[in-house]
Parts: C-alpha cells; structure tokens; sequence
C-alpha cells in the first residue's frame, strides 16, 4: 500500500518555503513511492494567510507553485461522517479543536494517511498517526565499548 502523507499548515509552509528538514524528509517520502499531499480545508487556512500577508503578491506565488507540487485530498462524505465522529469524541473528552484541525484529521483517517504537524494537539484524535517533520533528528547513539 502507498504511503500517505497529509500535511498541516504549518508543514507545507515549511515544506514551500524550504525550512527545517521538511523539504529532505518529503524528497525521501516520494523517494520510496510515498504521496505527499495536503486537504482542502488546509489550502485555505493557506490562501487566508495569503490575504494577511504584507508580501501578499509573493506569498500567492509560492503557495500557488507549491501547491502544483502535491496531491490536494477533498473533504468528502466519508470523511464528513468521520469528522462527525471525531468531534464528538473530543467534545465529550473536554478537548475542543479547530474545526479545520478536526477536517484534516477526518480527512486522514478516511485515507490512512499520516498527518505531517507541529501542533501537538492532534494527538489528542484516536487512531491518527501524527509526524512533525520539523523537529530536529536525533543524533545517532554513541558506539558503547
């Protein structure tokens, strides 16, 4: 089965705009036949961005281009009824989240897609394998004698 990547605000701007490790980590992704991709709700957390932006003719530019580069997933039915599933749960478990947060999550469940974040929050969703590809790798261990 084809890995799945879906990334989060947060990563695809790092992965655009080439910071942190994300650009090396999605070259090795694809590398190995995996797909690196992004959901609607995402594209427009992206182009709101875009609209605050004071380099706003740039910024467009580059997310426009970037998003040529990837897999954009819908939000569809199925991933509507997880969503609904999903909110509920965090609403009884007294964890509220961003209704876009929420979509992402839904979204990657429907496709068995990791969710590439630096928001820690979504660990709080059952069943999401989350990654935050911005972190620094840990060091190799040192040999022991």
């Amino acid at each position: 089965m084809t890995r799945r990547f879906l990334l989060d605000t947060n990563a695809i701007g790092h992965l655009i705009y080439r910071r942190f490790d994300v650009p090396r980590r999605a070259a090795s992704v694809r590398q190995q036949g995996g797909v690196i991709g992004t959901c609607l709700p995402v594209v427009g957390e992206l182009y709101f961005g875009v609209e605050r932006s004071s380099s706003r003719d740039f910024s467009f530019a580059a997310i426009t281009t970037g998003l040529r580069a990837i897999k954009i997933w819908p939000f569809d039915l199925p991933a509507a009824k997880e969503f609904g599933r999903i909110a509920a749960h965090l609403k009884r478990s007294g964890r509220p989240m961003q209704v876009v947060d929420v979509q992402l999550a839904a979204i990657a469940i429907v496709l068995g897609a990791t969710v590439v974040s630096t928001d820690s929050d979504l660990a709080a969703v059952p069943g999401l394998a989350v990654e935050n590809w911005s972190a620094p790798a840990s060091p190799p261990a040192a040999p022991t004698s």
